[in-house]
């Protein structure tokens, strides 16, 4: 996320997919309700450290790990959130103040927090009190198939020639006759079924499957800009993590 990137999500104020928080001296607690609001609806952008009125107030420059600390921690906790979901929170700097950006993809699961759903519409994050709107979330996450989205703008020149290599290189060491070994890169995405028609636009492009598996960094920006992998070690402090590892590529590069 740049500076430019980020004053333009913020001039666009407070709406279905964009929540603004203050959050000068701790952490907004009602962060989290927007967090499962955006999970459970079309995801959406956080930013910290901006008031309702797209004013940029600053988080204390003191308080910034503080808060980065809390997010990562009660984010992951099951207590909390149920199920957890992983996030990236990225501090930076704009107009000489400092503020906290996340964004909040859209999941394939219904979430909770602190055992209530939350849906989000323009004014704001409101409770699913009945079980018809609960089940209608599920529902409506049931019919996800995210990994079979076509995205027809991207097609094999988008694709990374290594990680073909790699695929090649593990089916050799399994199966060294394989069908796969003798055929192009766009024979073994059609032959996996990786390369579809979009009903939509009744134009073909690769699947999700395939941008994940397969994709260069123009691809996965292009499909997912929120798009990471991240590993977490945890050896003594089995609550939070002993170590971290954020990447960007590809799975089988990665």
């Amino acid at each position: 996320m740049t500076p430019e990137k980020l004053k333009a999500i913020i001039s666009q104020g407070e709406g279905t997919e964009v929540e603004l928080k203050e959050s000068k001296d701790s952490l907004a607690r009602k962060v989290y309700e927007s967090i499962c609001a955006f999970l459970n609806r079309r995801g959406g952008h956080v930013v910290l450290g901006v008031d309702n009125d797209r004013n940029v107030i600053g988080i204390n420059p003191s308080k910034v790990q503080e808060q980065l600390d809390l997010l990562a921690k009660d984010t992951n906790n099951p207590q909390l959130f149920k199920p957890t979901y992983y996030l990236n929170f990225e501090p930076m700097d704009l107009d000489g103040k400092k503020v906290i950006y996340f964004y909040v993809p859209e999941s394939t699961q219904g979430h909770s927090y602190k055992g209530v759903f939350y849906d989000r519409n323009q004014d704001g994050d409101f409770e699913l009190r009945s079980t018809e709107q609960i089940a209608n979330l599920f529902i409506r996450k049931s019919k996800m198939k995210t990994e079979d989205r076509v995205y027809p703008m991207l097609g094999m020149k988008d694709l990374d020639e290594e990680a073909f290599d790699e695929l090649r290189r593990g089916i050799r060491i399994e199966n060294s006759q394989h069908p796969w070994l003798n055929l192009s890169n766009e024979e073994i995405i059609r032959s996996a079924e990786l390369l579809a028609v979009d009903c939509e636009t009744g134009k073909e492009g690769l699947t999700l499957a395939a941008i994940l598996l397969f994709g260069n960094s123009h691809a996965i920006t292009t499909a997912l800009p929120a798009y990471r992998i991240d590993l977490l070690c945890r050896v003594n402090n089995t609550e939070l993590y002993d170590d971290r590892e954020l990447l960007s590529c590809n799975l089988l590069k990665a």
